[in-house]
């Protein structure tokens, strides 16, 4: 039986580093491509060659791929010296943020302080890139943070893979997300008003994204939340932890007909469709 195509993986070296210094707080930034930004938020422990692999590919569709490196060792593969060294890396990664008061990890209902940074980082991404606006992916641990920068209007592709915070320990945080309630009715607004999309990825009986979170964002989002939902069975066969989890990167298996190939496609034509529309003008005359 032939092996499942994992996702690709990425070169951090050919990534720019820079800084980017906004509210007093400062963070190193990887940039790569023209055209207009797409934030590429990371997912847990941190910046992996897979994130890069799908940030190159949001470079292959004539976008810049910007990616915060906030936590985490930038280009580490967290698998790649076994299990055991994958959970201590996890665990750094986890107590790094859990100490600093720009993030969090149990508050329902609350936005993170890094969003506010992370919102100058598109207004300056987007002055500097062009464009109609700019796309934001969150994964995992982020996600929320997408969601919450949705209250720009500058934000046109909020995309929330497997949206991982609050940590579900109870029915409230299960049917909650790391988003203050101002900014969610702000979010749902353009949503009414506006036309925008909020796309949602998960798999069913994934621990960390209870169903109740998306029963949530339907009621508040209404049409403007797109949900693509995966059963475990369309996972990776060869998945390092014991329930699917990471649509875009671990969990994909990247061949055409695959459901969470299907799922990848599926952010990459609406990041497309939003923020290169001349393109498919040209493709489609």
């Amino acid at each position: 039986m032939p092996i499942a195509l994992r996702a690709p993986h990425g070169d951090l070296s050919t990534y720019e580093r820079e800084r980017f210094v906004s509210q007093r707080v400062e963070y190193p930034v990887y940039r790569k491509g023209s055209g207009p930004a797409v934030l590429v938020i990371t997912e847990m422990p941190g910046i992996s060659p897979e994130v890069l692999g799908f940030a190159d590919r949001v470079v292959a569709l004539v976008c810049t791929a910007v990616l915060p490196d906030l936590f985490g060792e930038a280009g580490r593969d967290p698998f790649a010296r076994g299990s055991a060294a994958h959970a201590t890396y996890l665990v750094r990664s986890v107590l790094s943020v859990c100490i600093r008061r720009e993030f969090t990890l149990f508050a329902a209902g609350k936005t993170a302080g890094v969003v506010g940074w992370l919102r100058k980082l598109a207004e300056h991404e987007h002055e500097r890139c062009g464009g109609p606006g700019v796309g934001v992916v969150g994964m995992c641990f982020s996600s929320g943070f997408a969601l919450a920068m949705a209250t720009d209007p500058r934000v046109l592709v909020p995309v929330l893979s497997q949206p991982s915070l609050p940590v579900a320990l109870g029915a409230r945080s299960r049917r909650a997300i790391d988003c203050a309630e101002r900014d969610l009715s702000l979010v749902a607004d353009r949503c009414a008003r506006d036309g925008l999309q909020v796309l949602g990825l998960r798999f069913h009986g994934d621990p960390m994204v209870p169903h109740e979170r998306f029963e949530l964002l339907r009621e508040r989002l209404g049409d403007g939340f797109i949900s693509v939902e995966l059963a475990q069975a369309d996972g990776h066969p060869d998945s390092p932890l014991p329930k699917h989890h990471s649509v875009l990167t671990r969990d994909l298996i990247d061949e055409p007909g695959q459901p969470t190939r299907a799922a990848l496609d599926r952010v990459l034509a609406m990041l497309r469709n939003k923020l290169l529309p001349d393109a498919m003008v040209n493709e489609h005359p």
